[in-house]
């Protein structure tokens, strides 16, 4: 058999399980209807960890405070910051008399760690339902709260939200950001919806107070500096105590990174807690991500011989098809429909991106927190 005919069969095999993740795994997001919830007013802990934060907290904390709920409580967390992120908190906090400030200290058994931090704020809250953001983020509207707490029901104690960025005209690297932050949010909340949750993000997440200690809190993983956030959700997460939440006016919008060298710093970060996930959560996103890279490459190799290629379109077609009509529903659901007509460019840059940072993972360990 000759090697050309052997990529055609594993190209074949390659956009099958392309098309079946796009339909049958991210499809269930993409072609979900919105269901209106009916507003809880129950009491809420909005909980902020900042390191070095102050100008983002004087910029972005009144978009918390001024959120139009009954009844809320602000957790300021201070992680041992070496700025003046202590003085503003303390500022916001004489003006507002619910906001409760936490001041962490770095200690030897947990020195710059995130989740010690978020611990002490936790046990801080007064609260049984915490809602997560962080001090670079903004919601999208007054109504975050009521958005995010009117998903919680009975047996819904986790909420997953999402957590956005703000567009930059004219810069590729902010589509970038975006188209990544959007297929990441694609994933999670499709396999939250099939009965996989995995994952959520810290600038838009919810859960009720007694899962955290009913799992130890972060202790499983306290020696991964990384994954407060995802981490934490892999661990908890089930079928029945997870739900998503996708209206626009829960939405929340961060600032992006503005270098390619700060936004790979970031990632690197957030990819090596993957490494970490449970079994299945792993299988599933490697087959994809390794279907997605071997896609690309076999349909170049047999383009280029012209093999077969009337098949070969057609398969290429079928993929490319099925991407866009699920990406299509996606992001209108997420409000990033200018996307789409970058996204062929856009994903090859992705792909050769989180390459380079596979690579140099391998190499070096990244750092972690500020």
């Amino acid at each position: 058999m000759m090697l050309l005919d052997v990529l055609l069969y594993l190209f074949v095999a390659v956009v099958s399980i392309q098309v079946f993740f796009y339909i049958f795994f991210f499809g269930k997001f993409a072609f979900l209807k919105a269901k209106k919830e009916t507003p809880k007013n129950i009491p809420v802990s909005i909980i902020i960890c900042a390191k070095n934060e102050a100008a983002n907290l004087k910029k972005f904390l009144p978009s918390i405070i001024n959120q139009d709920y009954p009844n809320f409580q602000i957790v300021l967390i201070n992680d041992a910051s070496y700025d003046d992120t202590f003085e503003v908190m303390e500022s916001f906090a004489n003006l507002h008399n619910n906001i409760k400030l936490v001041n962490v200290v770095n200690n030897e058994a947990f020195w710059a760690n995130k989740k010690y931090a978020l611990t002490l704020g936790i046990k801080a809250a007064k609260h049984n339902h915490l809602l997560f953001t962080d001090a670079d983020c903004k919601p999208v509207s007054k109504h975050w709260i009521t958005e995010m707490s009117s998903c919680f029901l009975d047996e819904k104690s986790i909420v997953l939200g999402y957590g956005g960025y703000s567009k930059i005209k004219k810069s590729f690297l902010n589509k970038l950001i975006r188209f990544e932050t959007l297929l990441t949010a694609i994933q999670y909340f499709s396999f939250a919806k099939i009965g996989l949750p995995y994952m959520g993000v810290g600038r838009n997440l919810a859960y009720k107070k007694e899962e955290f200690f009913n799992a130890n809190g972060f202790m499983n993983h306290m020696y991964i500096r990384s994954g407060d956030d995802d981490l934490f959700i892999n661990q908890i997460a089930t079928k029945q105590n997870t739900e998503i939440c996708f209206s626009e006016e829960s939405f929340t919008e961060s600032t992006p990174k503005t270098t390619y060298k700060d936004w790979k710093t970031q990632k690197r970060r957030h990819i090596t807690t993957a490494t970490h996930y449970k079994a299945k959560h792993k299988y599933l996103l490697a087959l994809f991500y390794i279907s997605h890279i071997l896609f690309w490459n076999l349909a170049i190799a047999l383009f280029i011989p012209l093999f077969k290629w009337e098949f070969v379109l057609a398969l290429f077609l079928i993929r490319q098809v099925a991407q866009f009509i699920v990406y299509n529903k996606a992001s209108e659901k997420l409000k990033e429909k200018d996307l789409l007509i970058y996204i062929p460019v856009l994903e090859l840059f992705l792909i050769a991106f989180q390459l380079s940072i596979f690579i140099n993972n391998l190499i070096s360990k990244p750092k972690h927190w500020k």
